[in-house]
């Protein structure tokens, strides 16, 4: 069995606390939106309302994604439960995108319905949304960068979509404000855009959770890092075969380095561990790493 690292649990740690920013901020900024568009006749600010709520239901399930994933393998599970991340999201995804579209139905029944001009306080509202979730956007980013969390990332540019949509409510309400009856319309269109925009966060939400589940390699630049580590280590001729793929916070590598031929079963066992002891040790997100040997030199049928 392996046990998670110190460095991983703190990977754990520090995107569980992001979350719970998440989810109280999200909650307040929610709450002020229904009140504002439900008193001052905005359904624009009403729709970016069930966004932000919409965040913390997601935030949410990710939050007891993150907890469950953090259990140690067992008998059903060898490879532990870090899966359950990417499966929360792709089902939260799916109601993010049902959400979004029953409003936009609702908005494109609306137009052309009489309603008031919303108040002036209404456009305080969207302003501070927008500017909150710019903050808070910023702020997951940094800890997406220390931990390396993919879902973090990803949360992080929910945030920003969030920002623009409640940019996009503030200019719907000034044109009311300012046109008169004449852009009355502006609210439904900027309902409109909020819905494009939560439509498209949960398409990229379950696409990117979906690509994971199908073990996709992973970006790049951390392949090439665990190659470079793994290639310092004394006694390791070449590294043939690298997979990374991803699940949850943490990954899983294989990888087939090449040792001396003439090399005894013991010395090669020997350089295996210290291959596997040094990625896991300087790269806090793998879980488990696998190390198979192939002779240098020779060339190798699969």
């Amino acid at each position: 069995m392996v046990l998670p690292y110190p460095a991983r649990k703190d990977l754990y740690r520090q995107a569980i606390r992001a979350s719970l920013l998440g989810i109280g901020v999200n909650l307040v900024l929610g709450v002020a939106k229904l009140l504002g568009g439900v008193v001052g006749g905005s359904f624009a600010l009403i729709s970016d309302a069930v966004n932000s709520l919409g965040d913390v239901v997601t935030s949410v399930v990710v939050l007891f994604a993150l907890y469950f994933a953090q259990r140690p393998p067992d008998k059903e599970h060898p490879y532990g439960h870090t899966r359950a991340e990417a499966i929360a999201a792709t089902n939260v995804a799916v109601l993010v995108i049902l959400s979004a579209l029953g409003i936009g139905y609702e908005a494109i029944r609306r137009i052309g319905l009489s309603q008031d001009s919303p108040p002036l306080w209404t456009l305080w509202i969207a302003g501070g949304s927008a500017l909150v979730k710019e903050w808070l956007y910023r702020y997951k980013v940094r800890v997406a960068r220390r931990t390396g969390s993919a879902a973090l990332v990803a949360n992080a540019w929910d945030h920003r979509s969030d920002a623009l949509c409640s940019l996009a409510v503030l200019f719907g309400l000034l044109a009311i404000r300012l046109g008169g009856d004449r852009f009355l319309w502006a609210d439904e269109a900027a309902a409109l855009i909020v819905v494009a925009a939560i439509v498209w966060t949960g398409l990229n939400l379950f696409r990117n959770s979906a690509s994971e589940l199908m073990d996709v390699q992973a970006d790049e630049q951390l392949v090439a890092a665990v190659r470079t580590a793994a290639e310092g280590v004394a006694g390791v001729a070449g590294v043939e075969t690298l997979w990374l793929r991803k699940s949850g916070l943490e990954y899983f590598a294989d990888i087939h380095i090449e040792v001396t031929p003439e090399m005894t079963v013991a010395a090669g066992h020997h350089i295996g561990h210290m291959v596997k002891d040094r990625l896991l040790d300087q790269f806090p997100m793998l879980r488990d790493v696998l190390v198979h040997l192939e002779p240098h030199g020779h060339e190798h049928h699969h």
